[in-house]
């Protein structure tokens, strides 16, 4: 109770910080006389919230995001896992992939426009590129970091690769995909929310991008808003899933902010009387205050 006590104080002192500079006209270094202030931004937030254009969008981008998401999940999956167990499929994708990797996917906005015939697909596309790369890149290296000796005491007991792949190669990796799964939807996110601003019809971007040119800022707030309680949301839900499915797995037993156990005392074990020799000295002992 104390961790979300401290949670929830943190977000009021920044709202109330945020609140404090832009109804002052702080202007600094940093304008902050041309911010909303958060009553605003409220007001504004009410107001989209009454209206069905909001839920429209949030509707149309949430469909965009999961669409090339779950595409991106399952190609970079099955793409990763198959670079990393075939070296002819390393030699025949690998330099395409290496090549196509450091291209930002929303550099690809012009070959989406180009290639599909209707934006909605061109901006799946650039979501699906946005997650592809995290996900292949993440189940490759978990792939190869497996030990071959679980592949080898599947092998002894008669299991095919298909068995070795789904009893050791999937559930091995497993936490390096949700680590992949994590970054992709954040990516996801950035992209999407870009496409959306430039070629979109509809979505919490293309309608935050609409509020700024109409300089209704309180408006695009709201879009920023909107967009990170939906990030992180979604970004939960992944972590989540991968924790209910990665339940086999060894748990830290480190919580922030607890005291660490204290070590347990070890006990010395008690001294043991010296055994008698054959031809030594007799041993001595007290018993009832006489010598023995």
């Amino acid at each position: 109770m104390r961790r979300y006590v401290l949670r929830v104080v943190s977000l009021a002192a920044a709202l109330g910080l945020w609140q404090a500079l832009t109804s002052l006209n702080i202007d600094l270094w940093l304008r902050f006389s041309q911010f909303p202030t958060v009553t605003d931004v409220a007001r504004a937030f009410a107001a989209r919230l009454s209206g069905p254009d909001y839920w429209t969008d949030l509707t149309d981008s949430l469909t965009r995001i999961l669409t090339g998401f779950l595409l991106a999940a399952v190609l970079g999956v099955a793409t990763g896992v198959l670079v990393a167990r075939s070296r002819l499929a390393e030699d025949l994708l690998g330099p395409l992939l290496e090549v196509v990797r450091p291209i930002p996917a929303i550099a690809l906005v012009p070959v989406a426009i180009l290639l599909f015939p209707s934006n909605e697909q061109g901006i799946v596309f650039i979501t699906f590129t946005a997650a592809f790369f995290p996900v292949l890149v993440s189940t490759r290296h978990a792939v190869r970091a497996l030990t071959p000796t679980w592949e080898e005491a599947v092998r002894t007991m008669g299991g095919g690769p298909w068995r070795i792949l789904g009893s050791v190669v999937l559930p091995g990796a497993l936490p390096g995909v949700f680590g992949g799964l994590s970054v992709g939807i954040g990516v996801s996110w950035i992209c999407v929310i870009s496409a959306e601003m430039i070629s979109g019809q509809y979505g919490v971007g293309y309608r935050t991008w609409q509020d700024y040119t109409v300089v209704d800022y309180p408006g695009v707030f709201v879009g920023m808003v909107t967009i990170g309680v939906l990030g992180w949301v979604t970004s939960t839900a992944v972590e989540l899933l991968g924790r209910r499915l990665t339940r086999w797995l060894p748990r830290t037993a480190y919580v922030p902010g607890a005291r660490p156990p204290r070590p347990a005392r070890s006990v010395k074990p008690a001294p043991t009387a010296p055994a008698a020799v054959p031809g030594g000295p007799a041993s001595v002992e007290v018993r009832d205050d006489h010598l023995v």
